[in-house]
């Protein structure tokens, strides 16, 4: 069966929004250095039309060689029952607490963020490094 010319070019318009909400934006401010320890705040919008029930990300610190000099891996939506998950379209922080082996030389740290777990309503795995976007 041959589809019309234009079947194939009108689904990828109609299905390129959905594609584009489906996820979870990230927003990853600046490190504040404090002593040796790292903060690195992140705020997080739902774009998923199901609740996600939980989100694990791995922070990286990066000094201006892009050497690491500390990383944290911590449930930042859900992961425990204290910790409520986030209905789509809401907003919610987390800050990561960087523990250093040292004071840093240096201000100047980057911070790499990475989700490797994204659990959603009913328990539905969405594919890593796929279902979030660090916004700018």
């Amino acid at each position: 069966m041959k589809l019309p010319n234009g079947f194939l070019l009108s689904a990828a318009v109609l299905l390129c929004p959905l594609l584009a909400s489906a996820q979870l934006a990230v927003t990853v401010s600046p490190v504040k250095i404090t002593g040796q320890k790292a903060v690195v705040p992140l705020a997080m919008k739902n774009n998923f039309t199901d609740k996600v029930e939980s989100a694990r990300a791995v922070c990286f610190l990066l000094d201006e060689q892009g050497k690491v000099v500390g990383q944290m891996t911590r449930w930042v939506i859900g992961g425990t029952k204290d910790k409520p998950a986030l209905a789509p379209d809401a907003k919610t922080t987390f800050n990561f607490v960087v523990h250093l082996a040292k004071a840093p030389t240096t201000t100047n740290l980057t911070a790499k963020v990475s989700f490797n777990r994204i659990i959603l309503e009913g328990g539905k795995l969405v594919e890593p490094n796929k279902g979030f976007e660090i916004e700018k």
